[in-house]
């Protein structure tokens, strides 16, 4: 008897790697999230976006939180979490601030919800700025230790299980996050099943890349809350392609470009030097005449092409009154003639002034340098944004050059 072929091999298809839903608690935040996860990917400024079900892209929204009360601030997590969990199944991931901003304790706590358990990692290893002993460290310094937090009406806090607090955290230290993946997996459940969140140290990439892997590993029951670090940990561990350098927009004849420098940086007068030794217009507003709505722009004959519109912070910072400033800032700049190209730094300043513009959403294209992401807007305009307290003395210069190359033969010329 004639022997029966083989059965034919089934079809295997190729795993499907899942969709990400990333919610931020601000702009700039967001807009790094977006970049650092690499594939096909919508920016919202509209919490209520969260609802898409048939979306086949990642989705990362700006809640816009890190100005609101705790309570309200939890509020809003929880309501864009169940709205993303009503959908098909994605995974899930909150962005945080690597100096520990904002609402972090409330909105924590509303993203723990439901979940087996929430794994904590905040190190930033680009921005130098990295957790050991559970203890978020910056340039090597205890964050506490630090001035990071001179615009905040709070001190900063010593770790992270105090910065959590009402949320059971348990470190982990790097031994076990360097150890063999299983026995990070272990830890990571024995910390689950005792009714905590693990929060492992983590100092570079690599000790990133293993706790996004293992996240991973445990399922969708395990979600991941950190900052735009850990952000490029879960694009390679979904083995995502990261965001190509952006070329330089198209020419839109004599395009303004203007900057809106809302941040409280002590290093921003110096970037702004950069610009201002170009000829750029620098208007700095006095903060007083700002919150009372009394600043008016000097009007020129010409719109100039590059104008650097900051906060005179010679008097200090002003703890608390950042929304206030930020808010009158982006009015001002909205209002800016020409229809510029536009960079902000300083999430509440990107916030502001794109909702003066009536935007809702961004077209992420690339990042010009960690942190300094490039959108486009629906009606072709060009938004870089930038955390305040993202990059070197040259940040803004070469972000203008990236914008205007033709300024990169004016200051090789120089």
């Amino acid at each position: 008897m004639a022997s029966l072929p083989p059965p034919p091999l089934p079809c295997v298809s190729p795993p499907v790697l899942p969709y990400v839903v990333a919610l931020a608690d601000d702009l700039s935040g967001a807009a790094e999230t977006a970049c650092a996860l690499g594939g096909p990917v919508r920016l919202s400024l509209n919490a209520a976006d969260v609802t898409e079900t048939a979306a086949a892209h990642d989705l990362v929204v700006d809640l816009n939180t890190r100005h609101l009360p705790p309570a309200e601030a939890a509020y809003v997590v929880r309501t864009a979490l169940r709205a993303a969990q009503a959908g098909p199944p994605r995974l899930l991931y909150k962005k945080i601030d690597s100096q520990l901003r904002g609402n972090l304790a409330a909105e924590a706590a509303a993203y723990a919800e439901g979940a087996k358990a929430v794994v904590i990692a905040p190190a930033l290893p680009a921005a130098r700025r990295t957790v050991t002993g559970g203890v978020v460290h910056v340039n090597g310094v205890p964050l506490h230790r630090t001035d990071g937090w001179r615009a905040e009406r709070a001190s900063a806090p010593r770790s992270l299980p105090e910065a959590l607090s009402g949320l059971p955290v348990r470190t982990v230290p790097l031994d076990v996050v360097r150890s063999e993946p299983a026995a990070l997996d272990t830890e990571f459940r024995r910390i689950a099943a005792s009714g905590a969140h693990p929060a492992p140290d983590a100092e570079t990439d690599a000790d990133l890349d293993a706790v996004a892997a293992a996240a991973l590993r445990l399922g969708r029951g395990f979600r991941l809350l950190g900052s735009g670090g850990l952000a490029v940990a879960l694009r390679r561990a979904l083995q995502r392609p990261a965001a190509a350098t952006p070329p330089p927009p198209p020419a839109r004849g004599c395009t303004p470009l203007l900057f809106v420098v809302g941040t409280a940086e002590p290093g921003a007068v110096a970037q702004i030097a950069h610009l201002t030794s170009l000829g750029a217009h620098h208007v700095p507003l006095d903060p007083t005449d700002l919150a009372a709505g009394t600043v008016h722009l000097p009007r020129t004959a010409a719109t100039p092409a590059l104008t650097v519109l900051s906060i005179d912070g010679s008097a200090g910072p002003r703890p608390g009154a950042g929304r206030a400033l930020s808010t009158a800032l982006g009015a001002l700049a909205a209002a800016h003639p020409g229809h510029p190209d536009l960079v902000l730094t300083g999430g509440e300043t990107a916030r502001a002034t794109l909702d003066a513009l009536g935007i809702r959403g961004l077209e992420p294209l690339g990042e010009i340098h960690h942190g300094a992401v490039r959108s486009r807007t629906p009606d072709g305009r060009h938004v870089v944004t930038r955390p305040g307290s993202h990059g070197a003395e040259d940040s803004l210069l070469r972000i203008a050059v990236a914008l205007r190359p033709r300024l990169g033969a004016s200051t090789a010329a120089a």
